[in-house]
């Protein structure tokens, strides 16, 4: 008996992503933030890439695939989800329940566009204050040549 192997597209590849995490690592060791974890997801939520300088805290990986979760999730950055969602703790409650806990609306979640300005992933970085977390996510979409998506006039 033999089985068929499927492989899904997509437009958000393995150096790219790569490209992304050194870009934003390189802006965190200019601007000397705190040790950074970051990760890049795909447009389906998927893992491509993701690290961590040493000293990151424990817990910062499922932090920074929170913030890109969160950003995929709704169609905007971590930032603006955060912003929409001040004063809706049952629903933020609700989200981050049914994400088992993949939902964090904080700034550091940025969407990445493709040339035609469609979402095809997202990176989520933490490890310092949420603003400078997300300057260094879109340093490393600069980096990368990628487009970031910070609120739905983007896409």
């Amino acid at each position: 008996m033999s089985f068929a192997v499927f492989h899904r597209k997509t437009d958000l590849s393995l150096s790219q992503a790569r490209q992304v995490i050194a870009g934003a690592l390189a802006e965190g060791r200019r601007l000397e933030l705190q040790p950074l974890t970051i990760a890049v997801l795909d447009a389906g939520g998927h893992l491509v890439s993701a690290d961590r300088e040493d000293g990151a805290g424990v817990l910062r990986l499922e932090i920074a695939i929170g913030k890109a979760n969160a950003a995929l999730s709704i169609g905007v950055s971590s930032a603006t989800v955060g912003t929409r969602t001040q004063g809706r703790e049952a629903f933020v409650t609700g989200v981050t329940a049914a994400s088992q806990g993949r939902f964090v609306p904080v700034p550091g979640g940025v969407l990445l566009l493709n040339r035609e300005r469609e979402i095809i992933g997202a990176v989520g970085i933490s490890g310092d204050a949420p603003g400078q977390d997300e300057a260094c996510a879109l340093a490393g979409i600069q980096a990368a040549g990628l487009t970031p998506g910070l609120d739905a006039a983007d896409g």
